[in-house]
């Protein structure tokens, strides 16, 4: 099925902004993108999805090996009594000593926070088979490095000079189908606000995120 996701601005990432632009989706695959006009014209059976704020390549995020190998996520709400509700790191970890199947389950919520920043695909080095399982069924992408630079963050815009340095790369014709939206009006204000104004995810033509 065809699918135009139509914004109020694109931003392709390799060439300028369109304001009203639109990216048509032909199974996993990127079939076109331009003006929403345009798009729609040459494809009038398509089905439409309208986002309000910016549509932008998906996001790489440069600290999976952290994020998903060296933190545990507590369970919202089963584990907020145990463990409270802050992220796991350093000595509290250590003092946790989760089992495999729990640092898989703390990877699959670590995704879906992921998914809901815009993210595509994670820098990691990834050792434990739970937490790559977690990863894959998310339909993250795997990229080689996961050191990052500073803290870890689950937002890959943190610190970024311009949002093009989180891209993993530009939306083209023929590639695959993996874009986010962000609630926000163009490219300052996604600096500024973060990719925590991301209000759906797609990746390999699928919505695998979408704020209610």
């Amino acid at each position: 099925m065809l699918t135009i996701h139509a914004a109020e601005l694109l931003l392709p990432g390799d060439r300028a902004p369109v304001p009203g632009g639109a990216v048509l989706v032909d199974g996993d695959r990127i079939a076109m993108l331009g003006p929403y006009e345009e798009v729609a014209a040459a494809h009038p059976a398509a089905r439409v999805r309208r986002w309000p704020g910016v549509l932008t390549p998906g996001l790489v995020n440069r600290h999976g090996t952290a994020l998903l190998e060296q933190t545990y996520f507590p369970d919202d709400p089963f584990e907020l009594d145990e463990l409270g509700g802050e992220p796991l790191t350093g000595a509290a970890l250590a003092r946790l000593a989760p089992s495999e199947p729990r640092k898989g389950n703390s990877a699959r919520r670590c995704t879906q926070k992921l998914l809901a920043r815009g993210v595509v695909a994670v820098a990691a080095r990834l050792s434990t088979p739970a937490v790559r399982t977690a990863v894959h069924r998310a339909g993250l992408e795997v990229l080689p490095g996961g050191a990052g630079e500073g803290p870890a963050t689950l937002d890959p815009l943190s610190g970024a000079e311009r949002p093009a340095d989180a891209f993993r790369a530009p939306l083209a014709c023929g590639d695959p189908a993996r874009f986010a939206v962000f609630a926000v009006p163009d490219e300052a204000g996604l600096l500024a606000r973060g990719a925590g104004t991301c209000i759906a995810t797609v990746i390999g033509g699928r919505l695998l995120h979408r704020r209610a």
